[in-house]
C-alpha cells in the first residue's frame, strides 16, 4: 500500500510523562502522540494515526545531512534526541515535570535544545489538533510565544531564551501553525514550553528555569529507580520496564493504563486497532505482583486500593461484581467509536476511539485480581474489614457464574465459549479466596468457595485437556492451543514439572512459537470474529520463558528471553507485537509486555542463581 513519506513509524519513539498523561517523541524529534489532560482525554498531537491530519510538534535542524541518535538521561523518564553534522553536534532534552497527585488540567511538556559541539540552527514546528483533529482552534501570537485557544482548551508556547535575545521575528504562524527557528553555538541552550491548561498569555522562559525543571524532573526519577531493591540479571531493561510501568500510571487513582495510544494495529493495513489508554483490572493485578518483586510497595498500594474501589462500588451490581476495564478516573463509560475523517496508523483503518470490549464477560479477572490482593497481603498490604467484605461479595457471585461461555482474556468478538483460562483464572480466584481466609481467621463460606474450587479443578482436567494433543487447550469444544495458558503452572494449578504441563510446553514450542516468539493462538484454526492475522504477542514469549524456567528448562528459557531482548526498540521499550518482519505491532508502549519481562526476568535470574549454587565445582586443568 502507498505510505506518506513523512509516515511516523512505532518504534522510533520513546516515551516521556508526568505521570498523568504522556507523550511520545521520535527521533527525529517529533512529539507525534499527546494526549492532554489525562491518557484518554483527546489528543493534541496525533500525526501517529493521519500524518496530515494528526498534528504534531517538531524540532529538528535546518537542512539535511546530519544523523540522529535516541536515548534515556540514566535512570530517568528523560529522553534525549541527538543531531551530529559536519557543523556540530545539538540535542533536545524532552521531558514532562511531575504533576503530583492532584488531578489538573496544567501539564508542562519541556523541550530543551541545547548546542553540544560547534553551531547549530533548528526548525521548530507547531502544528496542534484538538479533539483528534475534529476541532478548530485561534493562535494569539506574543512576543514570547503563543496560545492556541479551542473550544475551552488553551495550550500555551513559552519560549526559552536569555534577555539579550533578539525578541522580534522569531516566530511566524500560517494557518493555525507555527514555525520558529533558533540558532545556537556550542554551550548555548534555548527551548520551549509547552503547557496545557494554560490562563494568560505566553511567558517568556529564562534559561536558569528550565535547567532546574531538567534538575528536579532528573532527580526525581533517579530517586525513584534507586527505591528499587532488585540486584540480579538484566537490572538495566528490568529498570526501563519499570519506569515504563509508573509513566502509565495515573497519579491521582493509581491506575494503570495498558498504552498511552489507541488505535495502533496488530496488523499493518488491518482492522485490528484497539483504544488501550484505559486501565484493565487484569493488567493492573499483574503489575501489583511485578512492581512488588522489585521492591515498589507504594505503587502496588496504589494500584490495589484503585482496585479495591472497583471492587466496592459494585457490589450487589447485576451485571458482577468488576467491568474488564475502566477510565484512569474508574468510571466506566468507554463507548467505542470510529474516527472517520483519520486514515490511520500507515493505512491502517478504522482508528477506533473507545472499546466496546469493555462489556464483555472475562471470567479470568477474578483470578488475577484476587492473586494481586493475596500477594499484597503476604507482603503486609492487608485488607480491611470492607475489602474483605467485598472480596467475600465477589466470590459468592463468581461461585454463581464461573461454569458459563464467556469472552475470555483476548476480547475475542467471535462469541462466547468455555475458555480453559477463564476456569483456570477461576479456580485461582477460590483458591486465594480460601488461603486469606485461613490466614486471617476471617468469616467465609468456606466450603462453599471450597466446592467451586474443586469442581473447577475436575473441570478443567477432564475437559480443558485433551489427549490427542496430550496438551491443555484453548477452550472445551477444540483442540487449540492457547499461549494464555502459559501461566497454569506459575499459578499452582499444576506442577511446573508434570509430566501433563511438560508435554503442553511441547505442543506450545511446535504450533505456536517461531525462533522463540510466541502466538497467542491460531486465529485461523480458532475464527475470533476479526479479519487478518498478527504478529507474535510479546507478553506470551515473556510468559514462555517464564514457564520454560519454572520447569527446570533453564538455558531453553535463557535463550528465549535473550532472543526477545533484541526485539526492544531503540530506548528498550515494546509494543503488543512483533511482525514477521521484526517491526512493532499494536499500542506502544504495552504495559503487559513490559510487566512480563520483568517477571520472566526475575524468575530465570533466580533459576540461574540455583542452577550456579547446584552446580559442581570446576575441575582444573593441568598444563
Amino acid at each position: 500500500m502507498p505510505e506518506q513519506p513523512d509516515y511516523p513509524r512505532i518504534a522510533d519513539h520513546g516515551l516521556i510523562g508526568d505521570l498523568q498523561t504522556s507523550a511520545l517523541v521520535a527521533t527525529d524529534g517529533s512529539i507525534d502522540w499527546f494526549c492532554a489532560p489525562r491518557f484518554d482525554s483527546p489528543s493534541i498531537f496525533g500525526a501517529l494515526l493521519d500524518a496530515e491530519k494528526g498534528g504534531r510538534f517538531r524540532i529538528r535542524p535546518a537542512g539535511t545531512g546530519y544523523e540522529t541518535k535516541q536515548m534515556y538521561f540514566p535512570d530517568t523518564a528523560v529522553l534525549v534526541t541527538r543531531f551530529l553534522s559536519e557543523e556540530g553536534v545539538g540535542e533536545v532534552a524532552d521531558f514532562m515535570p511531575i504533576s503530583g497527585a492532584a488531578a489538573t488540567d496544567r501539564h508542562r511538556l519541556v523541550r530543551m535544545i541545547r548546542c553540544v559541539r560547534g553551531h547549530m540552527s533548528f526548525d521548530i514546528e507547531l502544528s496542534p489538533r484538538f479533539d483528534y483533529g475534529r476541532a478548530s482552534h485561534t493562535v494569539e501570537l506574543s512576543e514570547n510565544g503563543a496560545v492556541f485557544r479551542s473550544h475551552g482548551a488553551n495550550v500555551a508556547v513559552h519560549i526559552v531564551r536569555e534577555p539579550e535575545d533578539e525578541r522580534l521575528g522569531q516566530v511566524s504562524e500560517h494557518e493555525g501553525d507555527l514555525t520558529m527557528k533558533v540558532t545556537l553555538q556550542a554551550g548555548q541552550i534555548r527551548g520551549v514550553v509547552l503547557e496545557t491548561g494554560a490562563h494568560g498569555p505566553a511567558q517568556e522562559i529564562p534559561v536558569h528555569e528550565i535547567r532546574r525543571l531538567f534538575d528536579d524532573t532528573v532527580t526525581y526519577w533517579k530517586a525513584w529507580v534507586a527505591r528499587s531493591t532488585y540486584t540480579g540479571r538484566w537490572r538495566e531493561e528490568i529498570m526501563r520496564s519499570a519506569v515504563t510501568l509508573k509513566l502509565m500510571t495515573y497519579a491521582p487513582t493509581g491506575g494503570l493504563v495498558a498504552a498511552p495510544t489507541m488505535g495502533l494495529p496488530e496488523q499493518v493495513g488491518g482492522e485490528r486497532n484497539w483504544d488501550y489508554r484505559y486501565t484493565w483490572v487484569r493488567d493492573a493485578s499483574f503489575s501489583v505482583f511485578s512492581l512488588l518483586r522489585l521492591g515498589y510497595t507504594d505503587e502496588a498500594t496504589g494500584l490495589g486500593r484503585w482496585l479495591a474501589d472497583r471492587v466496592r462500588e459494585h457490589v450487589g451490581s447485576d451485571t458482577g461484581p468488576l467491568n474488564i476495564m475502566y477510565r484512569v478516573d474508574g468510571s466506566s463509560d468507554l463507548k467505542e467509536d470510529v474516527l472517520e475523517h483519520w486514515s490511520g496508523y500507515r493505512g491502517s483503518f478504522p482508528a477506533r476511539v473507545g472499546n466496546d470490549a469493555a462489556g464483555q464477560l472475562q471470567l479470568d479477572i477474578y483470578g488475577e485480581a484476587m492473586d494481586s490482593i493475596s500477594l499484597g497481603d503476604e507482603r503486609g498490604l492487608q485488607a480491611g474489614h470492607a475489602g474483605w467484605l467485598a472480596v467475600s461479595e465477589m466470590l459468592n457471585w463468581l461461585c454463581d457464574n464461573w461454569d458459563q461461555p464467556e469472552e475470555g482474556i483476548w476480547e475475542t468478538r467471535g462469541g462466547r465459549k468455555d475458555f480453559t483460562y477463564g476456569r483456570l483464572m477461576s479456580w485461582v480466584a477460590f483458591d486465594r479466596g480460601l488461603r486469606l481466609a485461613s490466614r486471617h481467621g476471617r468469616p467465609a463460606p468456606v466450603e462453599r468457595w471450597r466446592e467451586a474450587r474443586d469442581a473447577i479443578y475436575a473441570q478443567v482436567m477432564e475437559r480443558g485437556w485433551n489427549p490427542e494433543r496430550q496438551a491443555f487447550v484453548q477452550h472445551y469444544e477444540d483442540r487449540v492451543l492457547d499461549s494464555s495458558l502459559l501461566r497454569m503452572s506459575r499459578e499452582g494449578f499444576v506442577a511446573p514439572k508434570d509430566p501433563m504441563w511438560l508435554s503442553t510446553l511441547d505442543a506450545m514450542r511446535d504450533e505456536l512459537v517461531t525462533d522463540s516468539l510466541v502466538y497467542r493462538y491460531d486465529p485461523s484454526a480458532s475464527p475470533d470474529g476479526l479479519r487478518g492475522s498478527e504478529g507474535t504477542f510479546s507478553l506470551c514469549t515473556f510468559n514462555y520463558a517464564d514457564a520454560l524456567a519454572r520447569s527446570g528448562r533453564v538455558e531453553e528459557a535463557r535463550l528465549v528471553f535473550e532472543k526477545m531482548l533484541t526485539y526492544a526498540n531503540h530506548v528498550g521499550l515494546y509494543a503488543e507485537e512483533i511482525g514477521l518482519s521484526g517491526e512493532q505491532l499494536g499500542n506502544f508502549p504495552q504495559a503487559f509486555t513490559h510487566l512480563s519481562l520483568i517477571d520472566a526476568a526475575i524468575t530465570l535470574d533466580e533459576a540461574l542463581e540455583r542452577a550456579s549454587a547446584q552446580a559442581p565445582a570446576p575441575v582444573a586443568v593441568g598444563t
